[in-house]
């Protein structure tokens, strides 16, 4: 039985167009492969994909080197607005994207909430 891509997307979008101040979300594969995404036009989703886990895989590195165990979260701020990272699975990550002005404990909450959505599609 194959991944449910189709529901997958439908719950990137809703959270997207739900969630305040959130701009984009791509769930991707810890190898860099895209599964679902809602992405601002001028990103390309593989593109994205591959950047995300790259980056995972670097902080996965960093944890382990410092002795911090397993990396659940990778926050990173801009002036522009934040790209968030979380492991959903040993497989799968979905990275977020947020405006500046967003409200980060909600934001957290609602990343939480999504990632326990998509991981019971994933199961």
């Amino acid at each position: 039985m194959g991944i449910d891509t189709e529901r997958l997307n439908q719950i990137v979008q809703t959270f997207v167009t739900e969630t305040p101040h959130v701009q984009g979300v791509a769930l991707v594969t810890t190898e860099g492969l895209p599964i679902a995404a809602t992405l601002p036009p001028a990103l390309e989703e593989a593109r994205t994909a591959a950047m995300a886990a790259a980056v995972i895989t670097l902080g996965d590195n960093i944890g382990q080197t410092l002795q911090r165990g397993d990396i659940e979260h990778i926050w990173l701020e801009g002036s522009e607005g934040y790209s968030i990272l979380t492991r959903c699975s040993s497989e799968t990550l979905l990275m977020v994207l947020a405006s500046a002005q967003v409200k980060q404990g909600i934001l957290m909450l609602e990343i939480r909430r999504v990632t326990a959505d998509i991981l019971e599609v994933l199961t």
